[in-house]
């Protein structure tokens, strides 16, 4: 009987996997998107979430943070109570909890009663986690890659047009919905 080598076995797994598509093609939304602003944000989506590998993650383990952990810090530009920490990352209270006790023992935030209710606890980034926040904001202002090598002109451009997506119509939200019909 032939029993093949655990070599053999791994060179075969490691051919099969350079054969198939790279696990990030799996989240490429260009083939779901239609129209030119579809399209449009398909590419934005591969330059923010697919180029390489994805920025937020690297850079937050890079500074030896989890993700969750990373938003944490991000979050606390000023101490702010954990139910309002879990509603603007969507998610339960306890999980915010977990987050807050493991970056609580790194010495980068702290507890705090509030001032207008004691029973409330605000969570407040130590001074080490200020300066990391810091950090952490810096890194993810450095534009990736592919930013980078587009000429001055287009950068300019890019900038441009996308200053004018995310600006608010003089209108307000009675405009935004008469450029979508």
């Amino acid at each position: 009987m032939n029993v093949p080598s655990s070599t053999a076995t791994a060179r075969e797994a490691e051919e099969a996997r350079s054969e198939r598509p790279p696990l990030s093609a799996a989240l490429d939304i260009a083939e779901y998107a239609s129209g030119t602003a579809g399209e449009a944000w398909a590419l934005l989506a591969r330059v923010l979430f697919l180029h390489g590998k994805p920025r937020f993650p690297a850079i937050a383990q890079e500074l030896g943070l989890h993700p969750g952990q990373a938003i944490v810090v991000r979050l606390l530009a000023e101490p702010r109570p954990m139910g309002e920490l879990a509603e603007a990352m969507h998610c339960d209270n306890s999980n915010i909890t977990g987050i807050v006790d493991r970056l609580e023992e790194r010495g980068l935030v702290e507890r705090r009663a509030a001032e207008h209710d004691r029973r409330v606890k605000l969570i407040a980034l130590t001074p080490a986690g200020e300066r990391l926040r810091e950090q952490l904001n810096l890194r993810m202002a450095d534009p990736p890659e592919p930013l980078k090598r587009l000429s001055a002109k287009d950068q300019r451009t890019l900038r441009d047009i996308l200053r004018r997506a995310v600006a608010e119509p003089e209108g307000g939200a009675a405009e935004r919905q008469d450029a979508s019909d």
